[in-house]
């Protein structure tokens, strides 16, 4: 390394501690209810050309009768999404460094403001958002947990008493940190408990991983007290899962995993899993997606009692965000219903996904699932849009995220 790249590296090390050190700050104030001195926020306008080609895209949507698709806002990068208990403010990740707060004043169904939400604290691939019932707000990043006791009451200030759930460089070893699979997705479950997604940064996790990815729950589904006590490993043998909801009436967890690459176009498939008990295994590394061996475990004797998906999804679509549909405005036959998002392949010959789905749950658990909103691959194999996430507004409408499109829709339905 010559001496000019010492020093440009060196520069960037100061600077990047510096920056830490400062959000640690930050961070310290605002637990103490002090403020930061920021106080500027980044508006993103809600209308123009970007508005008018994304409503050009959605009037091609295919959706069943009565159901219609309008944009809801625009918001750069959206991905996972959390509505507040109170209906005032929705709350967006990205695997960038924002969270942005989605506003709908005047109740007319379309977002008045979105702007970026506690400027004054640095983040890291901020991807997962969710709320407690009390109004708790918990922001999963790549390796930390943040808690906002009041976000949907002040977000309207730059500063937001905000507290470590997971202090930063605790949610993961930080030196099994990772840029792959570091999309972290959070959920409250019935038992009050805080679920959050941990994705094993590898294609295939290698043997002399497994040992540590398991005792602190890498590669599955952790659960910790709402103060970050308690932890332990719920979900096993999980490739990386950016989606998992509870069953409205059972309890009973389920989640999506994205599978293994590089075997080709058409195995192995994705996954709608039910989980109906703690610790149980579903299959990674010795399984690359349903009942598919991967090449790198092939033969072995598979050494743990492995759970099959519920559903098996098409190769490569990349299932993420999901959820149960509680609502009162679509038809009964929706009730309890999946509603989940296939951000669409990234690497197959042709692509597939970029749609929502929906998953019928019958009494006994059996789940069928098919189509319900697609149309954002053109006909020349383009991508439209990149459907993340599916979360419900308080009139029982859907939201839908898109990280390409950096728009939010809403689904709706009128019998009429």
């Amino acid at each position: 390394m010559t001496i000019s790249n010492r020093i440009a590296v060196g520069t960037l090390a100061v600077f990047l501690s510096s920056g830490a050190a400062l959000a640690q700050g930050n961070l310290d104030k605002l637990s103490s209810f002090q403020t930061t001195g920021v106080t500027e926020f980044t508006f993103v306008e809600q209308g123009g050309s970007k508005a008018d080609a994304i409503r050009k895209t959605l009037a091609g949507i295919k959706l069943p009768d009565g159901f219609s698709i309008d944009l809801y806002a625009i918001v750069p990068d959206a991905r996972h999404m959390a509505v507040g208990p109170q209906g005032i403010v929705t709350f967006v990740g990205t695997r960038k460094t924002e969270v942005w707060s989605v506003t709908d004043r005047d109740k007319d169904r379309i977002a008045d403001e979105v702007k970026n939400f506690a400027p004054s604290l640095a983040k890291a691939i901020p991807n997962g958002p969710c709320f407690s019932k009390d109004g708790f707000l918990y922001i999963a990043e790549q390796n930390r947990v943040l808690v906002f006791p009041a976000a949907e009451f002040f977000y309207e200030s730059p500063d937001v008493a905000a507290f470590n759930v997971i202090p930063q460089g605790q949610l993961v070893p930080p030196e099994e940190e990772s840029y792959n699979h570091t999309a972290r997705v959070c959920k409250l479950g019935p038992d009050g408990k805080l679920y959050i997604s941990l994705g094993q940064p590898f294609n295939v996790a290698p043997p002399e991983k497994l040992e540590k990815y398991n005792e602190v729950g890498i590669g599955g589904i952790i659960r910790v007290n709402t103060d970050g006590t308690g932890r332990e490993v719920y979900t096993y043998g999980v490739r990386n899962s950016v989606g998992h909801d509870f069953h409205p009436e059972t309890g009973e967890l389920w989640f999506t995993d994205n599978q293994v690459d590089g075997m080709g176009d058409d195995i192995p498939p994705g996954e709608l899993n039910r989980q109906t008990a703690a610790g149980q295994n579903f299959g990674h590394p010795w399984y690359g997606g349903g009942s598919v061996r991967t090449n790198e475990y092939s033969g072995q004797e598979v050494p743990v009692d492995v759970v099959m998906p519920a559903v098996e999804t098409v190769a490569h679509a990349a299932d993420l965000g999901m959820h149960f549909y509680t609502g009162k405005m679509f038809p009964a036959k929706y009730k309890n219903a999946i509603f989940s998002a296939q951000h669409g392949s990234w690497n197959r010959t042709e692509p597939v996904g970029a749609r929502v789905m929906v998953t019928y749950v019958d009494a006994e658990g059996n789940a069928t699932m098919e189509p319900f909103a697609e149309g954002w691959i053109d006909e020349n194999g383009e991508y439209l849009g990149r459907p993340v996430d599916v979360a419900q507004l308080r009139d029982g409408s859907i939201l839908v995220s898109d990280d390409l499109a950096g728009a939010i829709y809403r689904i709706s339905y009128s019998a009429q």
